[in-house]
């Protein structure tokens, strides 16, 4: 059941991305995006990953996809489409349809060829919260506050500079 699952996230991830690459609309290709995203962050969670997923989920699929969506309406790109003008409801039926047959081959097709891997007892400890914490705070430490530090200073400078614009179009 599980690698009948990995496949179809799988599947999904891939469609979603070429769907996204393909499509002309730019809020639908952000929203195939976000498709991919949350489809990456099941497979995160197939594979006993589970800060991986829920890290993919709250940083790509929430924080960055508002920042794209935000630009987007900014940019006022596609005023004349309707997000919903062409959808089909058998197109999107249809879709994951397919992914389910394709599924069930390549599972089928895994199953006879004894190409299903054998999970190892380890894996369920790789990639928790605490294992992610514990690589982090010991021999990444050195990289983690320079990289606080880095982004710190960044923040502060992006301040600075738009605290210089406000003065200067004060004084004018």
């Amino acid at each position: 059941m599980i690698v009948y699952l990995f496949i179809m996230l799988a599947v999904l991830a891939v469609g979603s991305a070429l769907a996204m690459v393909i499509n002309k609309n730019v809020v639908n290709s952000a929203l195939f995006l976000v498709l991919n995203m949350v489809s990456l962050a099941g497979i995160f969670l197939i594979l006993n990953a589970q800060f991986l997923a829920v890290i993919q989920v709250l940083v790509y699929a929430g924080a960055i996809m508002v920042l794209f969506l935000f630009v987007i309406m900014l940019l006022n790109v596609g005023d004349e489409e309707k997000l919903f003008d062409k959808f089909r409801i058998k197109y999107f039926l249809a879709f994951f349809l397919a992914i389910g047959v394709m599924g069930q081959i390549f599972y089928s097709l895994a199953g006879v060829t004894d190409m299903l891997p054998a999970i190892s007892e380890n894996m369920a400890t790789l990639g928790t919260v605490e294992a992610a914490g514990d690589v982090l705070y010991t021999k990444y430490l050195l990289p983690f506050e320079l990289t606080a530090i880095l982004l710190t200073a960044a923040v502060v400078g992006a301040l600075m500079i738009a605290q210089h614009k406000i003065k200067r179009t004060e004084n004018i």
